[in-house]
């Protein structure tokens, strides 16, 4: 009974709050934080089976808890999207940005308008490994940047949205982080800033308790 009592203590999420969450991913990228894992997991779950119902769309599910390298990003990659085989690195043939960037298409089947990546514990990786973490926040933010403002192939709109604990606003509120700024690239100018011509990419930071019951 005690064990009952304390499961219901935990918070529900109100409802009908994802349709505003979608309007936010009309403009930017989503950093979604909450100190309960029970609220995180609702709010991602929640989220991703509202835009599964929407027309011309693709989920992207990563489950950050076994995300903790390169290795095991690509794994969960290449089971969300149809593609060749993916080598274990970022850039470059065979690489992940190559595959965030095909567009796989079925007969009978009209094209998506719409990606999103929810990426559930996303804090798992940025505490293990932050460079990294930041190699994947800036590729695929820069592919979706080179998609909807570069690319003259029929538009495609990615969206991310990291889900995890309070360190991930913390991580948003660093202007050197990846949800403020282009990865540097040594003495030169940031890579997707010279493929896209955007200053900075574009995130909006949201704490999930604001839809929680009290």
């Amino acid at each position: 009974m005690s064990a009952l009592s304390r499961k219901l203590d935990v918070p529900l999420l109100t409802s009908d709050w994802q349709a505003d969450v979608v309007q936010m991913l009309d403009e930017s990228h989503l950093v979604a934080w909450a100190d309960l894992p029970d609220l995180r997991t609702q709010f991602a779950v929640s989220l991703a089976h509202f835009l599964g119902t929407q027309r011309e769309t693709e989920v992207c599910v990563f489950y950050g808890k076994h995300i903790t390298d390169l290795d095991s990003f690509c794994h969960q990659l290449e089971r969300c999207l149809p593609g060749p085989h993916l080598d274990r690195r970022i850039h470059g043939p065979g690489g992940a940005v190559n595959l965030l960037r095909a567009r796989p298409s079925f007969r009978g089947r009209v094209p998506s308008k719409y990606r999103y990546y929810i990426w559930h514990d996303a804090d798992v990786l940025l505490r293990t490994d932050a460079r990294l973490f930041s190699q994947i926040v800036d590729a695929i933010t820069g592919v979706a940047a080179e998609a909807e403002y570069v690319s003259d192939d029929l538009l495609l709109i990615h969206r991310c949205i990291y889900v995890g604990g309070p360190i991930l606003d913390v991580y948003g509120e660093d202007p050197r982080g990846q949800f403020q700024s282009w990865l540097p690239d040594g003495p030169h100018e940031p890579f997707w800033k010279v493929v896209t011509g955007i200053d900075a990419p574009s995130f909006t930071r949201y704490a999930i308790n604001r839809v929680a019951t009290r």
